[in-house]
């Protein structure tokens, strides 16, 4: 067996960084029809005649486990050269994802997770095996000084799980570190939902900030968590004696930011406000205003007008464009001095094509991406969501749950809804997403639990089985193997009659579900390898669309200092790349 993470690519400056890029669409061009695949199609299109034959005929009686190690890069002795030179090129191109060892009790608390930390040449270097990737020293020191991250009290973790307490100490001690070195004087929390981050930020870092989500609930929630946590500080100020320090409650704005000018509207206007101990009434007014004109074309641009303060923009897993739109504002804003960014729904990237679009969308966002006429397309930007670690992690009974989940579901496409209810596909349903969410939080519950009783490898996710896996616990289950004691049938006839529900459809008596089994099933075990290798691109698309992030700030020249940061435990948070960028003085 081989870890086949060895990268020789490395984006300190816009040429490496183009170079990498070069790198990654070279390697992906010649599979592309894996990555615009719809593996619902599986069966229609019999995908996996695509595929070469020795590696399916391979990895169609490869233990589940090492499926689920391929988009990590781990490949076995006895695979075919060429299906060892797939894995191990694709992952040496992937962004190292490994958590940066901070100096602080709260990551040393996670060492279970964390690969070591060196210092010698570079302040970041991260090692998986014989991988390296490097940060160039004054680069990084620049970037984060005397980040020093403090453990929450559970007045403010409150309602938070293992993975948002997780994110919020790490990335607020990051934000602090940031806004201290460039003096900023506010700072902005986009898409702040319930405002974890933003609370934490006033109460823990005693900093000036301003919460924006387009969702009003959140801002309520925000508000009334937030007067909870300032009562209870205040009294325990009053029962110590320790005086009457007034306390920082964030600001909170409802609207939906639609453009770099629109979010230094808001931020311009609360600055100025005066009554600033009623943020809920700060934040109502602000909203009406938006929710009056949300057409930004009337917003007036107050960007390069000479104003003294300075702000910070930090998000968390900020959606879609949203990232984008932070990173266009810190470029465009010298009002806004750093920039913290932590991306998510690559999905939702807007992607539009013609000469004069492609300059404010979501992807690329580089001029020299642009110039070279890269595109990804929808199939890629969902691809890009999936998370090799969350493969990893998954386990063999819930990766062989995946993998007949996703037979059953190309077979009822084929032979249920092509044949009987073709004028349903016209709407494109979304079937099975309920059971994925249940396996994505039992996951969680299951993470959560091996962190606080430092499990072990083997024993940190037991999934509960289900009907399907009753008797299915070996190391060696391959997906050829049959369940015993189970009718797949059975279970295919269930999923359909569900499906059928789920659309709103009657039931059909006339299907005999056995024979649609039965005409797909010699071909479902293959299902499990094809969707590996297709999962396996998915952490390299993600790559590309943060180098093509870093690159579109690394283009602003030598006034602007970026690097890309894992700073989360990807066992934990899979989406941890934080994209953080100064402005020099």
């Amino acid at each position: 067996m081989g870890d086949g993470n060895s990268s020789k690519y490395s984006c300190g400056n816009a040429s490496e960084t183009l170079e990498w890029i070069h790198a990654i669409h070279q390697f992906l061009t010649p599979y592309s029809f894996l990555i615009n695949a719809h593996v619902v199609n599986f069966f229609t299109d019999r995908l996996w005649e695509s595929v070469d034959k020795d590696w399916i005929e391979c990895l169609r009686n490869e233990p589940v486990h090492n499926l689920l190690q391929i988009p990590s890069g781990v490949v076995q002795d006895h695979w075919p050269p060429s299906l060892q030179q797939f894995v191990t090129t694709l992952s040496s191109l992937v962004l190292p994802r490994h958590q940066a060892e901070l100096q602080s009790e709260v990551v040393q608390g996670h060492k279970a997770f964390i690969r070591q930390y060196i210092f010698p040449h570079f302040l970041k270097l991260y090692m998986l095996g014989e991988e390296v990737f490097q940060y160039p020293h004054e680069e990084t020191y620049y970037i984060l000084p005397n980040i020093v991250i403090h453990s929450l009290d559970s007045v403010l973790t409150q309602g938070m799980n293992v993975k948002k307490k997780h994110e919020v100490e790490i990335l607020s001690a990051i934000v602090d570190s940031v806004a201290n070195s460039v003096r900023a004087d506010t700072i902005v929390d986009v898409g702040a939902g319930q405002g974890y981050l933003a609370q934490v930020l006033s109460f823990q870092y005693q900093l000036s900030v301003v919460a924006i989500d387009s969702c009003s609930h959140h801002g309520n929630i925000t508000n009334a968590r937030a007067e909870r946590i300032k009562k209870h500080y205040a009294a325990q100020m009053r029962k110590s004696g320790s005086g009457c320090r007034s306390l920082n409650v964030p600001k909170t704005v409802t609207c939906r930011v639609l453009s770099a000018d629109m979010l230094k509207t808001v931020n311009d206007m609360l600055l100025y406000e005066d009554d600033v101990q009623h943020p809920k009434q700060i934040g109502q007014s602000i909203s009406q205003l938006f929710h009056a004109s949300l057409d930004e074309r009337r917003l007036p641009s107050l960007c390069g007008v000479d104003n003294e303060y300075s702000l910070v923009l930090a998000g968390l897993h900020a959606c879609g464009d949203l990232s984008v739109t932070m990173l266009r504002t810190f470029s465009e804003c010298k009002e806004v001095r750093a920039v913290i960014s932590i991306g998510c729904c690559y999905n939702l990237l807007s992607e539009e094509v013609g000469e004069n679009s492609r300059s404010r969308c979501g992807f690329p966002m580089s001029i020299a991406i642009q110039s070279a006429g890269l595109s990804l397309g929808k199939s890629s930007r969902d691809l890009a969501c999936q998370s090799a670690e969350r493969w990893r992690v998954m386990g063999k009974d819930a990766g062989l749950h995946n993998f007949e989940l996703h037979a059953f579901r190309a077979a009822f496409q084929m032979n249920v809804l092509y044949r009987y209810c073709p004028e349903v596909l016209i709407t494109s349903p979304a079937i099975g997403r309920q059971g994925k969410a249940l396996r994505r939080q039992q996951q969680r519950r299951n993470l959560e639990s091996s962190l606080h009783h430092e499990k072990d490898d083997r024993a940190a996710f037991p999934l509960e089985k289900d009907s399907l896996f009753q008797g299915i616990s070996s190391d060696e289950t391959t997906i050829s193997d049959p369940i015993n004691s189970v009718d797949k049938y059975s279970l295919f006839e269930k999923f359909c009659k569900s499906g059928l529900s789920r659309l709103g459809l009657k039931p059909l008596p006339d299907v005999n579900f056995k024979e649609v089994w039965e005409e797909t099933a010699p071909f479902a075990e293959c299902i499990g390898p094809y969707w590996s290798l297709r999962a396996a691109l998915g952490p390299l698309l993600e790559t590309l669309i943060l180098l093509d992030r870093l690159l579109f700030l690394q283009e602003q020249g030598s006034s602007v200092e970026a690097v890309m940061l894992p700073i989360f435990n990807p066992a934990l948070s899979p989406r941890n790349v934080a994209i953080i960028a100064k402005k020099r003085n």
